[in-house]
């Protein structure tokens, strides 16, 4: 009993040192990748790893953000050129940068729109709209454009196109009836609603989109955003971003 009531007062006067939270990872990520990256985190934490926290945009946006010095952990863009702005501006680790996972361009019409099959058919007349990511700046609406141009008909489509700041809200412009079609990334179709149909590009020019990832420059939490970009090029994340329509890119 003594002890004990040696050990009580002992602890009064010199209480243990709470243990510090752990800071999440923060991920700056295309929001293309939203659901395939939460199910990864997901796995992450299951599997003994910490918290992540996403900030999901435009890549465009987000390489802005890095280069004008948002704190950040880790990067993943939906193209090269994102990619390469913020290397250029010093804002990524080049050593760490990798190729992660890949994606595809597809068509998504109306229901209402049964003959419309090919990308060709985008110039009925009765397609007044077609939304895709801003051609300037946007990675899907910079392969969009790559691929109409290799196709002949970026001319003729530029009248009906109508950018939007990021792919998922070229999606949310398709299925609340803003415009008749939408160029966009097979894993978006994959999660668009159910009301919607897809078309597959065809001929030549039909882009390769890569989605590179590295590790910011300024993180703070370097350690943790190496280990959770280790996890993401693993076995088992493969398997997530497969079931959300990207294709992993061998190590």
């Amino acid at each position: 009993m003594a002890w004990a009531l040696l050990i009580v007062m002992t602890l009064a006067r010199h209480p243990p040192e709470a243990i510090p939270p752990v800071e999440p990872l923060t991920v700056c990520a295309a929001i293309s990748l939203t659901e395939s990256l939460e199910a990864a985190a997901a796995a992450y934490r299951l599997s003994g790893g910490g918290p992540v926290r996403f900030n999901f945009a435009g890549s465009n946006t987000l390489a802005r953000q890095l280069v004008n010095g948002a704190p950040a952990d880790l990067f993943i863009s939906a193209d090269n050129a994102q990619m390469d702005v913020a290397a250029a501006a010093g804002a990524i680790d080049r050593s760490t940068r990798v190729d992660l996972v890949e994606n595809r361009l597809v068509v998504l019409v109306r229901p209402d729109h049964a003959t419309i099959r090919s990308v060709r058919d985008l110039l009925d007349p009765a397609i007044r709209r077609v939304a895709i990511g801003d051609p300037a700046a946007v990675p899907a609406g910079v392969y969009a454009r790559q691929y109409l141009e290799a196709a002949g008909l970026w001319t003729a489509m530029q009248p009906r196109l109508v950018p939007t700041s990021n792919v998922r809200a070229a999606v949310t412009a398709l299925e609340n009836g803003s415009v008749d079609a939408a160029i966009v990334y097979a894993s978006d179709a994959a999660i668009a609603a159910n009301t919607v149909r897809t078309i597959p590009l065809e001929g030549v020019g039909i882009p390769r989109v890569v989605y590179p990832a590295a590790v910011v420059e300024r993180s703070r939490n370097r350690h943790e955003a190496v280990r959770f970009l280790a996890f993401l090029r693993s076995p088992a994340a493969a398997a997530i971003f497969e079931r959300y329509h990207f294709t992993p890119i061998a190590r």
